[in-house]
């Protein structure tokens, strides 16, 4: 580890890991699934937290029904009551830093298939198992921590640490967006998403579609005489995947900074099908087919072409075929509607973040765009505050059975956003 100055040495040293995994295993033991109570819960929970760590905490009912009204506003569940929360610390007389993470969790799915309960946090081998662990409690625990070690190490920062939990992000950023338009904005932020301990000044956009093909229904024994929307769907869908494939290849073409930063990527910007339901009867002729995917969007690419190019896409194939030319598929853009996002790689945060992961690591940062949505997009482009990702473990192992974040990834990741913060708001 680098670092000689006694200060930023005693932060560090006062990184408390056993009530970082404490604090994680009840968090993960609070089901906030994206629109349940467990979400409120959790966010209490937070609070509560928050002010046993001396901040002054702004806990507050969010307006729904004034934020759908909003034009950045997204979501695919129907919210009747959600908090925000948002802890500050500091003099507030230099710079404003904010580290923001959210509570909410997607489902578990078939939980046969967990090595250990997934409402359960489980230590095991160098990691924490457990869903939210990774997706992102283990982050925001990094964060409530990085300022527990500052406020342990009996120091006060000079500018202001606002710790922002939110709700609704996996289904299209409600909580940030209430959060940035209730005035909690900064000269800098780092949203603690799963990025393998990578400095991310990039997020791309992911947009949700509803695809909507007609076919005609017959009894399965003369299914001749009828039209399947399954196997119309298959031509849409062949058609979709050719434009996957050269939107991408364009983008690998493009030799810009924010683009070289996704030079590890086949597929930075993807086009997924995640769910398709066809069909009333096994031995009917499917009438209808309903497809729901996302639809990946390049870093600084307009968002109304990029979904003109779809519908355009899905046109053209439909034209082509005679009973789609006149039986037209629908397109809904609906749910989560997440705008990509940029820093400049060369601004003060991001290079104040990669050094000190560098500091106490001994290792080279990695700079790297990522390729899923995230609330960074609102904070940048809604709070006008350069924004980074940064956080513990792999977005490989989200959203999927056996969620884990590594033991030494929470570690790292809470010593470099306290050497961070320091560096960033000063030390008074």
């Amino acid at each position: 580890m680098a670092i000689t100055d006694p200060i930023e040495r005693a932060v560090i040293e006062a990184v408390d890991i056993d009530g970082l995994l404490a604090f994680l295993s009840d968090l993960v033991a609070i089901p906030s699934l994206a629109g349940s109570p467990g979400e409120s819960a959790a966010q209490e929970y937070v609070a509560a937290s928050l002010e046993r760590l001396e901040c002054e905490v702004d806990v507050w009912e969010i307006d729904f029904a004034a934020l759908r009204r909003h034009p950045a506003f997204s979501a695919e569940v129907e919210r009747q009551r959600g908090l925000g929360v948002v802890g500050v610390n500091g003099l507030g007389n230099g710079p404003t830093l904010i580290f923001n993470g959210h509570v909410d969790v997607v489902p578990v799915g078939d939980e046969a298939l967990w090595r250990f309960p997934p409402w359960q946090a489980t230590i095991a081998d160098g990691w924490v198992y457990g869903r939210g662990a990774l997706d992102m409690k283990g982050g925001l625990a990094c964060a409530l921590f990085a300022l527990k070690a500052i406020r342990d190490a009996g120091v006060r920062l000079k500018g202001r640490l606002l710790i922002q939990s939110v709700i609704g992000e996996e289904d299209g950023g409600c909580g940030a967006l209430a959060t940035v338009l209730r005035g909690h904005t900064g000269d800098g932020a780092i949203v603690v998403e799963p990025t393998e301990l990578r400095i991310a000044p990039a997020q791309a956009g992911a947009l949700n579609f509803r695809l909507t093909v007609p076919g005609a229904a017959a009894h399965g024994c003369v299914r001749e005489e009828g039209v399947s929307a399954i196997e119309k769907f298959m031509l849409l869908y062949q058609a979709l995947m050719d434009l996957e494939a050269a939107r991408n290849a364009e983008a690998r073409l493009r030799d810009d900074p924010i683009s070289r930063l996704y030079r590890r990527y086949t597929l930075p910007y993807a086009l997924c099908i995640g769910v398709v339901r066809a069909g009333e009867w096994a031995s009917t002729v499917a009438e209808t087919l309903v497809a729901e995917g996302r639809y990946g969007v390049a870093v600084g690419e307009d968002l109304t072409a990029a979904r003109q190019m779809l519908e355009e896409t899905v046109t053209r194939a439909a034209h082509a075929d005679p009973w789609l030319r006149e039986h037209p598929p629908r397109i809904e853009w609906w749910g989560g509607q997440f705008a990509p996002a940029s820093t400049p790689v060369d601004h003060p945060l991001v290079l104040t973040a990669g050094e000190s992961f560098t500091d106490i690591t001994g290792a080279a940062a990695v700079f790297e765009g990522m390729t899923y949505g995230a609330d960074m997009r609102l904070l940048v482009n809604e709070g006008r505050t350069p924004t980074i990702l940064f956080g513990p473990g792999d977005v490989r192992d989200a959203h999927r059975p056996n969620e884990r974040v590594a033991i030494a990834d929470l570690r790292i990741a809470t010593q470099t956003l306290a050497l961070t913060a320091l560096r960033f708001c000063g030390v008074a």
